[in-house]
């Protein structure tokens, strides 16, 4: 990884009550692909796309969206948690499917609180801060941060929500298609927390623009020679370079990583081998493992006490060790690498050559069961969320611990997040006393319950913005869409804007 030697100077850093999470609800759509059907659809091998990507995604219904979902988490925190409305100072919203540039969190608020108030409770406080973050899949782990900073400031008494939600769609046909998905998750944050503390004193931070990682160019709707898509209106699907995107996401993740370790005066395998997990932003259920092998990879070559298992390792694999010590200060950016070399060319391929190798080895799959398997089957059955894929991994995990009776007292995990263009966060986590009854309401398996799932003709209507009759006569609940504007005359102007109902 580029310039991973560079590390921060260790800091001394304060002992202090950390503020964390109390609470985690889960809203997906009901609506489900199963990546079995998909692959015959496709023609596509099943065991493949299993074990690479996972068993299937969820669709939104023609009355959700991005808010709608955001909604529905935020109201089950709520209700799930018994939270006071009244005591929550921060709402913050982390999406990269925003439909509307101005305003964003306060839309959410504003169902949350005509919910409240047909239910006869307390609408949230007029003085709530309601901001939206963006940064590809990182803007989740930004408003956490931010919520988590307003809590250790001005909000000391108060609470916080924080709300992760994204649509992820693709081109029918494109190499990103199985990886859909649709939801939201909430996470309820407290100055004493209840389910575990957050330590932003010891965590670790990285960006570097990417240029053509991974975009949503709104000017790509406007350019002449576009191809349409299926025939309708514009979508929100992504601009991206898939194997650039790769390298990118596992340098982020390391640089991450390493300023981490630097604060905290640690070698890379000695932490890795300390904390009980690791959970990374999953795209899908290959990617967390192949950025774990990188990172444990980068740790052998950038720790001198590890260079005779490095060796060891590079003999193993038939990779140069000499080009892996160069791979390492690796000196200029990826994307100037990619604007010389091209996106399909890796700046390190000995490195990801390595990496390759040594997931495949014993050890690896040894400390993968040991670090990676919390909440793991679940996961695989939501897709690809954006912001919300570690928040709900996260969920998952807690969720699972509890179900299974395992002893998380006191324990320490890590959390990777990561945004394509290029960013990354690495944050600890401590579970605290007494987490078992906040991870009890947590409710995953339930919010994964009763799918209805689509037939190919429902998907690929739904998928282009067809209506299918069969779909329009769900039964609906929570937040929906009712309409969407139209009026454009000069006493009276909403065209685009969506107008939502709270169906008990």
């Amino acid at each position: 990884m580029h310039g991973a030697r560079q590390d921060l100077p260790g800091q001394d850093l304060p002992g202090q009550d950390l503020p964390g999470v109390s609470g985690i609800a889960i809203y997906v759509p009901r609506l489900r692909v199963r990546l079995q059907d998909w692959c015959s659809w496709r023609g596509e091998p099943w065991p493949k796309v299993e074990a690479v990507v996972g068993r299937s995604f969820r669709v939104c219904a023609p009355h959700e969206s991005v808010y709608t979902m955001a909604a529905n988490a935020v109201l089950r925190l709520i209700l799930q948690y018994h939270v006071d409305p009244q005591s929550v100072g921060f709402l913050g919203f982390g999406t990269e499917s925003s439909t509307d540039n101005a305003a964003g969190t306060v839309i959410i608020k504003g169902m949350v609180d005509r919910a409240l108030e047909e239910m006869g409770r307390p609408r949230l406080a007029r003085s709530c801060e309601v901001p939206e973050f963006k940064q590809a899949c990182l803007g989740g782990i930004y408003a956490l941060k931010g919520a988590l900073r307003y809590l250790s400031c001005d909000g000391l008494e108060r609470t916080a929500i924080v709300v992760s939600a994204d649509v992820a769609e693709y081109a029918r046909g494109s190499s990103g298609e199985q990886t859909q998905g649709a939801g939201a998750v909430a996470f309820l944050l407290e100055p004493r927390p209840r389910l575990f503390e957050l330590d932003v004193w010891r965590g670790g931070s990285s960006s570097d623009y990417r240029g053509v990682d991974f975009r949503k160019p709104m000017a790509r709707h406007f350019i002449g020679d576009m191809p349409p898509v299926h025939g309708v209106c514009p979508r929100d699907f992504p601009v991206f370079n898939g194997r650039y995107s790769t390298v990118c996401y596992t340098d982020a993740v390391a640089h991450a990583m390493a300023a981490l370790l630097a604060r905290q005066r640690l070698r890379p395998r000695e932490y890795f081998d300390r904390v009980a997990g690791i959970f990374f932003h999953r795209p899908y259920h290959r990617m967390p493992q192949q950025a774990l092998a990188t990172l444990l990879v980068w740790g052998l070559a950038v720790d001198p006490m590890e260079r005779e298992g490095l060796e060891r390792l590079c003999a193993e694999a038939g990779v140069s060790f000499e080009a892996i010590e160069q791979e390492v200060g690796f000196g200029p950016s990826f994307f100037e690498w990619a604007r010389e070399q091209g996106v399909n060319r890796p700046p390190c391929p000995h490195l990801a050559a390595l990496a390759s190798h040594y997931r495949r080895t014993d050890e690896f799959q040894d400390f993968v069961r040991r670090k990676m398997t919390l909440g793991d089957q679940w996961t695989r059955d939501l897709g690809n969320l954006y912001t919300a894929s570690l928040p709900a991994w996260l969920g998952a995990a807690f969720e699972e611990a509890h179900d299974r009776a395992q002893a998380l007292e006191s324990r320490e995990f890590v959390c990777v997040g990561y945004g394509s263009g290029d960013a990354a966060e690495a944050l600890p986590l401590h579970v605290v006393d007494g987490w078992r009854e906040p991870a009890a309401r947590i409710g995953f398996a339930e919010a994964l319950a009763d799918p209805v799932d689509l037939s190919q003709a429902q998907y690929e209507a739904l998928h282009d913005g067809r209506p299918d009759p069969c779909l329009s006569d769900l039964p609906r609940s929570g937040f929906v869409i009712d309409r969407v504007g139209r009026a454009t005359s000069p006493a009276f102007q909403d065209i685009g804007v969506e107008y939502y109902r709270w169906v008990p």
